[in-house]
């Protein structure tokens, strides 16, 4: 009898210290402050790993809805100043560019309806205090591009109210001139209704307006208009600006690829001529094929859009609905047509940008594994690549605009520099934890983000190779490709798309050395038996 409770009695023990093993390994997981903290492989792998420092327009780059980002002065309402307070975190994560959506005096919440092209909206500060960022921006290593809209001002523009009063008070049989008015020839006007047109309010006139009647578009064929645009590019480039996005340049001229084409060769021209390393990367949310038009104006960079969004290759690629096989050959095809048709373009890959559902609402159920191996997929395609502020933390936020703007999410509590919520934006339940859970969790998105980053930033033939299909190993859960470029060391990168471990013959590869690995989990890359052996989602970086 007794010796059967002393059986009973070691039985129970144990089961305790199995228990409280497993509690402080979660605990040690969940707390790095803890002693017995576990981190990814990753972490340790990737330590020695030195940033080799480009200075040329492959860069990684932040995208910043600085209404949404961090207030400074407790308005709510996010600001430069609060910015600048970010850098050091922005430039450890990896970024080397900030790309500012509009700043410019507005009455809308985004910005996009300029009332003023020369001057900084008040409720983000000063033109001083945009100098102040440029320059620490700068000190950093980090280049600053500001969005350029160009399609339509505001209605309440000067431009616009001057003309407005002048059709007013024009009789309604004399023809207008920019004799009296020139600021008539600054956008279309016409007395009979068109397609994409408005009525003038108090006139017989209309007004082209395609995105919204608050948005009048401009006549860009008018020259007092382009002597306008070489004067904006000018002043923000004397503040030290390294460039500029360009809004919607399929809409330059509706429906006219060619005239757009042109517009963006003059554009791109002019600015080069005002400061030879002005960049210029232009949204065309188009296909491959028309975006390869486009290039030929000899424009920098157009987004990537057959990538992103719900539908673009990386969601497909990470949700198991297209191939490996199939990112690496859209990779290769979209890179032989855009540098055929612009030997010196510099692609600029992205994920999701304010106008799209964030990618953390694309895997349903995702422990967060998916997420990464998706923000990976980005960072990991060759040119400029964007990431739009809280994708690095899984936010999330779809349907109308302002929940894809919503405030980055710094704490859960209102912690100092939360932004208030966009008007009309809806409650929305975060999937995953904020910024400041996730700075001191080795597993996070966050720390993942920051560990791809920084293999790109290690390797600067990730950012400026073509692409090379290893075709002896690809197949539908393998992405196997060398990046290639004459002046840096090629490197090999294999990516494990599924959520089973897959191995990979090392007799196979042309790269036998291990350079880097990403982990969205405990499980670890490694050769064995000449052998590679990927967990789910694993990626390696191999060199000769």
């Amino acid at each position: 009898m007794m010796k059967k409770q002393g059986m009973i009695r070691k039985t129970v023990l144990l089961s305790s210290l199995l228990l409280l093993s497993t509690s402080c390994q979660q605990n040690a997981a969940a707390d790095p402050s803890g002693s017995a903290v576990s981190f990814p492989q990753m972490h340790d792998f990737n330590s020695s790993l030195k940033e080799t420092a480009v200075d040329d327009a492959y860069r990684n780059t932040y995208e910043v809805f600085l209404r949404s980002y961090y207030d400074s002065d407790h308005d709510g309402i996010g600001d430069l100043k609060g910015l600048q307070t970010k850098l050091d975190e922005i430039r450890d994560m990896g970024f080397t560019e900030i790309w500012l959506m509009p700043i410019c005096p507005s009455d809308t919440y985004h910005k996009y309806d300029v009332k003023d092209y020369m001057a900084i909206d008040p409720q983000y500060g000063t033109m001083e205090d945009y100098d102040s960022l440029v320059k620490a921006c700068h000190e950093r290593g980090i280049r600053v591009i500001t969005d350029l809209v160009l399609n339509h001002t505001a209605f309440g523009h000067e431009w616009f109210q001057n003309a407005w009063a002048y059709l007013k008070e024009l009789p309604e049989d004399w023809q207008p001139s920019t004799d009296y008015c020139p600021y008539f020839d600054y956008y279309h006007f016409s007395r009979e209704f068109q397609s994409g047109y408005e009525k003038l309010p108090d006139t017989n006139w209309y007004y082209e307006a395609r995105f919204w009647d608050q948005m009048p578009d401009l006549n860009l064929d008018s020259e007092q208009v382009r002597n306008e645009i070489v004067s904006i590019m000018k002043f923000w480039l004397e503040h030290g600006t390294d460039g500029f996005r360009l809004d919607a340049v399929t809409s330059y001229y509706t429906g006219d690829p060619e005239k757009n084409t042109a517009f963006l060769k003059w554009l791109s021209e002019e600015g080069k001529k005002l400061n030879p390393d002005c960049y210029f990367v232009g949204e065309a949310w188009t296909n491959k094929d028309e975006i390869a038009v486009l290039y030929q104006s000899g424009i920098d960079s157009l987004f990537a859009f057959p990538f992103a969004d719900a539908e673009g290759v990386i969601k497909k690629t990470a949700a198991g609905i297209i191939g490996a096989d199939d990112y690496v050959t859209s990779m290769i095809s979209c890179e032989q047509a855009w540098q055929q048709a612009n030997p010196a373009y510099v692609n600029a890959p992205f994920y999701t940008n304010h106008d799209m559902g964030r990618s953390a609402g694309y895997y349903a159920g995702d422990d967060g594994s998916r997420t990464k191996l998706a923000g990976a997929l980005n960072i990991l395609m060759n040119g400029n690549v964007f990431v739009y502020y809280g994708e690095e933390i899984g936010m999330k936020g779809a349907g109308r605009d302002e929940n894809k703007r919503a405030p980055m999410y710094w704490s859960k509590d209102a912690a100092e520099g939360m932004c208030d919520p966009p008007e009309g934006m809806d409650d929305i339940e975060m999937k995953f934890d904020p910024y400041d859970v996730q700075k001191d969790d080795p597993y996070s998105i966050l720390n993942y983000y920051r560990e791809a980053l920084k293999i790109r930033n290690a390797f600067p033939v990730i950012a400026r190779g073509e692409t090379v299909a290893v075709d002896a190993v690809m197949e539908e859960e393998i992405a196997a490709f060398i990046r290639h470029h004459e002046q840096y060391d090629d490197v090999m990168i294999i990516i494990n798309t599924s959520e089973n471990e897959e191995t990979v013959s090392l007799n196979e590869l042309p790269f036998h050395e291990l350079k880097a690995v990403l982990n969205t989990g405990a499980d670890e890359v490694r050769i064995d038996n000449e052998e590679l052996i990927l967990p789910p989602f694993g990626i390696a970086v191999m060199t000769k």
